[in-house]
């Protein structure tokens, strides 16, 4: 995982630290038709309350230019037919500004946009469908274009996002709008551009599943996940209301492909705990039609509590195990042919070997154990690294902070003996140098630890020291004293005298 800490020198505390503080011390498918139907009807009632299904935005997004909408520009008791002739004068005043080129045009555009938004932003009077009439979509798409002032792209989006929250045929008439929209979420884009382009798709995806498979065919998806753990508040919670309706069903295609996106767990975790209430509200219909509409996204979501859960203490631990009797079932997912249910089965199990010498002796007496020593050496990166967490837990009991764990042989004679010590010095060689860093540990436990003084010569075999002595020159300090100092301590000249 990314936020496993720089590992230690084999002088510091500990060779091998807590996974998340790790090595330190070492349903059916009737069920699963009854959460679709769950979702479906909590879709029925958010539908109802068009507060959640569809916005429109009257006032600008934190930390745009305007600060908040001018007094006076909107005369609420103007006649209905004055205000339709606004309307559909603004959008002539946008087809205008487009035709024409020289000195002053820039302004002329930005200045027709806000007319036109602040008209579509006013709650007295419907003029979504006037301005669509008038030909306002088709114009507003050009607007869009790659090359456009963030100013021009945000009063455009501005004014697609309140078209998106009018009635189901006005919200259809975005459709040519929708590449761009999407495109503008992207990484190049302002914050502000990419906030208000998330709020018009949430509109749209809120109106039904057509527009919501549209907007999947058409890429949505990643780019709003990107979005919805932005470090800006009102952008975040702005993703995760569209990404809710995009997701909310009933094919749960898109809950599907959601859970799958690397890291999406963990932030989903992070958001929850925020103090940003109106976000952790957001992101919870998120998870809602995540477990509802995805046996995998339930499966996951329990997965990934488990792990939180037991990464706490041994007492949490011990109540986990008393109350699943055992754990068969992450075994059964570590088994399994589904690689993110794999990897999230070894992170928990990697908790649990974390734990006291009870915790560690389960997991090893199970069939765990070779399971685990086949992934740490064939598996795909992540899920190698997971599995390795837990098998070098399983090494050393636990004990303070201030002295050397000390080594199960039992365990580390079983585990290097079942053929895992490719798979850590392979992970020594990773580019990631919290992945090496967790071989180099290993390493030193092996070479420590392996009974009569044969440890050394086992990293010898399987080309360990050439491993090491990548990192005699490394730009990483501390891991450039820690592979040293190994190949030092065990590969001296004193190294084979006593053979």
């Amino acid at each position: 995982m990314a936020d496993d800490s720089a590992s230690p020198s084999p002088s510091s505390a500990s060779p091998l630290q807590h996974h998340r503080e790790a090595l330190k011390s070492s349903v059916r498918n009737t069920a699963a038709s009854r959460r679709r139907e769950q979702a479906i009807a909590i879709g029925k009632e958010r539908r109802e309350a068009l507060i959640r299904a569809k916005r429109v935005c009257r006032a600008p997004i934190s930390g745009s230019d305007e600060a908040e909408m001018e007094e006076g520009d909107m005369v609420v008791d103007e006649e209905k037919a004055c205000l339709e002739a606004k309307t559909a004068h603004a959008v002539e005043e946008l087809k205008s500004a487009l035709s024409i080129q020289g000195k002053g045009v820039q302004k002329k555009k930005i200045e027709a946009l806000r007319d036109l938004r602040r008209l579509l932003s006013q709650p007295e009077v419907p003029l979504v469908d006037t301005a669509i009439k008038a030909g306002a979509v088709p114009l507003l798409v050009q607007y869009l274009s790659f090359g456009s002032s963030d100013e021009q792209l945000l009063e455009a989006a501005w004014c697609l996002t309140n078209i998106a929250a009018g009635e189901p045929e006005e919200t259809k008439s975005l459709l040519p709008a929708l590449p761009l929209l999407i495109a503008h979420l992207g990484e190049k884009s302002s914050t502000l551009v990419a906030e208000q382009c998330a709020w018009a798709i949430g509109n749209v995806a809120g109106e039904g599943a057509e527009l919501r498979s549209t907007l999947l065919a058409q890429g949505a998806l990643r780019p709003l996940t990107r979005l919805m753990f932005s470090s800006k508040g009102s952008t975040a919670r702005t993703a995760a209301w569209a990404m809710s309706n995009l997701i909310k069903g009933p094919d749960p295609k898109a809950a599907n492909e959601l859970i799958t996106i690397d890291g999406v767990l963990n932030a989903i975790i992070a958001s929850l705990e925020k103090e940003d209430e109106e976000l952790a509200t957001e992101v919870a219909w998120v998870v809602v039609y995540l477990s509802a509409l995805s046996d995998r996204g339930i499966s996951l979501i329990v997965l990934r509590g488990l792990g939180n859960l037991i990464a706490a203490d041994d007492y949490m631990v011990d109540s986990v195990l008393t109350v699943g009797n055992n754990i068969i079932g992450l075994i059964k997912c570590l088994k399994g042919d589904n690689r993110v249910l794999r990897k999230e089965s070894s992170w928990a199990l990697s908790n649990i070997a974390a734990g006291s010498f009870e915790h560690k002796k389960l997991i090893f007496a199970s069939e765990a154990t070779p399971v685990l020593i086949r992934l740490v050496t064939s598996a795909q990166f992540d899920i190698r690294r997971e599995a390795a967490y837990t098998l070098g837990n399983l090494c050393v009991v636990p004990t303070g902070n201030c002295e050397l764990p000390k080594i199960i042989v039992e365990h580390l004679v079983a585990i290097v003996d079942g053929g895992a010590l490719p798979g850590f010095i392979h992970l020594v060689r990773s580019a990631d140098v919290d992945t090496a860093g967790l071989g180099l540990q290993f390493l030193e436990l092996v070479m420590r630890g392996y009974p009569n003084k044969q440890g050394p010569k086992l990293v010898e075999m399987e080309d360990g020291i050439e491993a090491m002595e990548r990192f005699q020159f490394h730009e990483n300090e501390q891991m450039r004293n820690m592979a040293n100092g190994l190949v030092d301590e065990y590969f001296g000249e004193d190294y084979g005298l006593d053979e």
